[in-house]
């Protein structure tokens, strides 16, 4: 058993916590806290909350996994993600104790991180998707951060390497048991990229290779919404973003956010935000509550 690590009530246990630089929580993501433990029977998480992204690699024993009203086995090299603000709760099967690393981490693009190796809110639990390299990382990691010379550069190559072997694992085993992670993430990232151009779910169905029907039904099951409601929410978000932060005109917005004319971005605006264009603009610079 690893000498730096501390015995409590229910569990053996040894985390290392960092204070992010100012280049850090200048990127995408940044890592807060890296750890590992060796559970005893009786060892129980939760019902809680966490305020960051907790990522956990199961190395050996069996446990139970509740987030967002759903429940999850864990066994050995599964991966599964605690969510900000979200009620989780996991614990040991006592026979088969439970030893885990994990590690939490932050940031705005934090989110879009996990979905590159296909975890969401919806889907927070890949079986069997750990590999040894990742688990050499992420103990190359812990010798990294108790070394005096570590720097915040050096913090984040280990903690974007850990990511990409995991994306690595999961294109490996696209075509095993669960073949809809890599066309989902390739259908949500197209859309995220081309939503102002016009595109229909049938075509990003037709680009994923999968029929529409089938797409809708496996997005929504994934990401909890449906592949129009998210192009429309990305229309929308990016119309406020324009209304408040810039000067163009209604006509240029609603071109740029992907409406043939100004009739319909009302129309649609109002529908999703409660306000026309023009009323949500003059609101917004006069502070009208």
């Amino acid at each position: 058993m690893n000498n730096k690590m501390i015995e409590d009530n229910h569990e053996f246990l040894e985390l290392c916590l960092f204070t992010p630089s100012a280049y850090e929580k200048c990127g995408a993501a940044w890592p807060i806290r890296l750890g590992h433990n060796i559970a005893k029977p009786n060892y129980h998480i939760g019902p809680r909350t966490t305020p960051y992204y907790y990522l956990l690699f199961v190395l050996e024993g069996q446990g139970t996994f509740h987030q967002n009203h759903h429940t999850y086995t864990l066994g050995k090299n599964d991966v599964f993600c605690l969510f900000p603000q979200v009620i989780h709760e996991y614990y040991t099967h006592p026979d088969h104790l439970l030893q885990k690393v994990f590690i939490a981490f932050d940031g705005k693009q934090a989110l879009r991180l996990l979905e590159k190796i296909g975890l969401s809110l919806h889907s927070p639990h890949a079986a069997g998707i750990l590999t040894p390299e990742v688990i050499q990382l992420m103990w190359d990691f812990f010798s990294l951060v108790k070394s005096d010379s570590h720097s915040d550069l050096g913090r984040l190559i280990l903690f974007h390497r850990i990511f990409d072997q995991l994306l690595a694992a999961v294109q490996n085993t696209a075509s095993g048991e669960d073949p809809n992670v890599s066309w989902l993430q390739k259908g949500h990232e197209y859309m995220e990229i081309h939503y102002a151009e016009g595109i229909t779910v049938e075509r990003v169905a037709a680009y994923v290779g999968v029929d529409r029907t089938y797409f809708t039904k496996q997005f929504r099951k994934t990401y909890g919404i449906t592949p129009i409601q998210f192009i429309q929410d990305l229309k929308m978000k990016e119309a406020r973003r324009l209304l408040e932060q810039t000067s163009y005109t209604l006509s240029e917005i609603a071109q740029s956010v992907g409406y043939p004319d100004l009739f319909s971005f009302s129309k649609a605006f109002k529908k999703q935000l409660g306000a026309a264009p023009t009323r949500f603009r003059y609101e917004v610079r006069n502070q009208i509550p």
